[in-house]
């Protein structure tokens, strides 16, 4: 019964999740009118918040953003069979706000409306409109509409609130500057016309959404064709340097034309005249002979009773097996709906080639889904870890597929990107990116006591900041909140550049915002859970940000949630460990002996206070995930913390003092 109401939730879910979509052969056509995460993929500070876009984050202090949102799919422009290139017509609601009213000259940089062939690439902030990288100015290459709002003298600008044409550079081909101004902060309609065969580009702008101008405030005579040639990917971009400018886009409709639909091949009928039908011969009855006709008699009276018990017999054989081939056509085509956009089908032989057989000297981790497999693709140079799923049974097969087509629709920085899926020979395979650091956990203890070298202040505190980022993510600008429930080290990976990425979804539930999902269960791993999710098992986001502020204090301690003193064997758990400190003034006692003092103590305290915030028994003295990624920015200043640990009685129940003090040792995952 659970299962069902999961499974109608989720159909819920992704029948309101997708943007009114419309396709006529080579032709495009879709509509959100309020956004949801399916469909797009959000690179560096964009994020989705109550169904509108921002592409920068709300700075509060002078500082650098850029972000980016693309539609998943690629659209083709470009048709080889009539030799056309696709004319296209955007609209959408955009607005520019100032987060600090008080400062007039805040402002810049500004947005963009593009086109490119890259959907993976994010732009620098400021004066690069997060189009293009300062390092690499030349890797994207793209066509845009820029509404800018900074004059930089460094792209020829005519004025601080100006609209341009670009083609892969931001020094416009034509510029504008219109009556409307762009940083209002009120909504504020663009219309994007390119008609192909005529080639003419056109910009419209208003205040009001529904009625489009009759006169155009950039028009450019240009052909694209040379700019628009295969599938190209489609998006906003937006920046920020040294102000707090926030950029908003707040619905979006786009459409391609001129492709000619392809003619449907005429079906020949079969011939049917009287040469092609083999006649059938009819035996002659013997003259006299009634045994033939006694016989025959039998026959037919055989045939008569026989014939319906065959008929019925083969009809049921018949339904059996038409019957399961559609369902598994069925299975197959739901799990493509829930899974695919803007994934890769892999082939199960690809995938057991790049894992040389699923090898145990691929094993790179091992957890309650299943292991996880180096995958080394010979034919791209790639990498990748591929998870072999253990859930064989239909119930837990079929539930977690139901959290999958959640997983796949989530885009973060912060977050292990799934890239890919197979479901052949009973297996379900996942692809997912590949993080060359491992685990945190591996990072500050195993390798630690093999001689490694620890994780420095600055890399701390990046990953500090960043599992803030994507809980915060998670928990406030999803559409359906998504409660993680299992945050722990080993489930914290780290990429080339030592950067967070929080991974394992398997435990994750979906809710709406304000409402708590429950579980009759109690998931997750001893030592980062919540006293009240150990009692209730009930999981909110407010038991994440517990299980978040022991991960910090592991961080900035060096030490596991439950140990043991090496000199007496005695059980210490660390929350208690670093609130004992703290009552005594002098917490800073509890840093990392690893890192020699090379810190910043004021921020090292705020860190350890914000863990030991997060990790208060009462949870609604907790903060929002959101307040402790604004505490760690220094945009907001954090809440005292109390000096002794207040304590709340709970019964626990069936769950030993075993079960508490145990830790997880070898869940690693991706």
């Amino acid at each position: 019964m659970a299962s069902s109401r999961k499974l109608l939730a989720l159909f819920f879910l992704l029948s309101i999740s997708k943007p009114i979509s419309v396709s006529s052969d080579n032709n495009v056509n879709f509509t959100f009118k309020s956004f949801t995460i399916r469909n797009l993929t959000f690179l560096g500070d964009s994020h989705l918040r109550n169904g509108v876009v921002g592409l920068t984050r709300e700075l509060g202090v002078p500082d650098t953003s850029s972000g980016t949102v693309i539609y998943n799919t690629p659209i083709r422009f470009y048709d080889p069979a009539s030799n056309t290139t696709a004319s296209f017509s955007t609209h959408f609601s955009f607005s520019v706000q100032n987060a600090n009213p008080d400062s007039s000259s805040s402002f810049g940089d500004g947005l963009s409306f593009f086109l490119s062939h890259d959907n993976d690439t994010l732009g620098s902030p400021g004066e690069f409109l997060g189009l293009v990288n300062s390092s690499q100015p030349m890797k994207n290459r793209f066509v845009a509409i820029e509404f800018d709002t900074k004059l930089d003298p460094n792209f020829n600008d005519p004025s601080g609130n100006h609209v341009g044409l670009d083609v892969d550079s931001l020094n416009s081909i034509a510029t504008s500057d219109p009556s409307i101004d762009l940083k209002s902060g009120r909504s504020i309609t663009s219309w994007i016309d390119y008609k192909n065969d005529a080639r003419l580009l056109n910009v419209f702008l208003s205040y009001e959404a529904t009625k489009k101008p009759e006169k155009p405030v950039l028009s450019v005579s240009i052909d694209l064709s040379p700019f628009l040639n295969g599938e190209m990917y489609v998006g906003f971009s937006g920046s920020t340097e040294g102000s707090t400018e926030v950029h908003l886009i707040e619905n979006w409709s786009f459409k391609t034309s001129g492709f000619v639909p392809a003619r449907s091949r005429s079906n020949r009928p079969h011939n049917v005249s009287g040469s092609s039908v083999s006649p059938v011969a009819i035996p002659r009855e013997k003259k006299g002979g009634t045994g033939g006709r006694r016989e025959r008699h039998g026959l037919a009276i055989g045939l008569g009773i026989s014939f319906p018990v065959f008929f019925c017999l083969a009809l049921l054989v018949f339904g059996y097996f038409t019957l399961k081939k559609l369902k598994g056509v069925k299975a197959e085509k739901e799990l493509k709906t829930e899974l695919i956009t803007g994934l890769r089908g892999f082939s199960y032989r690809e995938l057991y080639a790049a894992t040389k057989g699923f090898h145990s000297s691929r094993v790179i981790g091992r957890g309650a889904f299943g292991n996880v497999y180096r995958a080394m693709f010979v034919s791209s140079g790639t990498i990748s870890a591929v998870k072999r799923s253990r859930h064989n049974s239909t119930e837990g097969r079929t539930e977690f597929l139901a959290e999958l087509s959640i997983i796949a629709c989530l885009r973060h920085k912060n977050l292990v990107q799934l890239q890919g899926w197979c479901n052949e020979k009973g297996e379900l395979l996942l692809v997912y990116e590949f993080m060359p650091n491992g685990s945190l956990d591996k990072i500050l203890y195993q390798e630690s006591e093999t001689g490694g070298v620890a994780l420095d202040w600055s890399h701390r505190l990046n990953i500090a900041i960043g599992l803030a980022s994507a809980l915060s993510y998670l928990h406030h600008e999803c559409e359906q909140q998504v409660v993680h429930r299992d945050i722990k080290a080993s489930n914290i990976m780290l990429d080339i550049n030592f950067n967070a990425r929080l991974g394992d979804f398997g435990l994750a539930r979906l809710t709406e915002h304000d409402k708590s999902p429950i579980s009759t269960l109690t998931a997750g791993t001893m030592g980062y859970l919540a006293p009240e999710y150990l009692q209730y098992g009930t999981a909110t986001e407010k038991t994440d940000a517990f299980s978040y502020g022991v991960v910090i204090l592991e961080i900035a301690c060096g030490r596991r949630p439950i140990d043991k003193e090496p000199e007496n064997q005695k059980t210490v758990n660390l929350v208690d460990w670093v609130w004992r400190l703290h009552s005594e003034g002098r917490v800073l006692d509890a840093v990392d002996g690893r890192l020699k003092g090379e810190f910043d103590e004021g921020m090292m305290k705020k860190l350890l206070l914000v863990g030991l915030k997060c990790a208060h028994p009462d949870s609604n003295e907790r903060p929002s995930m959101r307040r402790v990624l604004q505490i760690l920015n220094n945009e907001v200043e954090p809440s005292p913390v109390p000096k002794m640990k207040p304590t709340l009685s709970f019964s626990i129940g069936l769950i030993s003092l075993d079960d508490i003090v145990s830790r997880d040792d070898g869940d690693s995952i991706v």
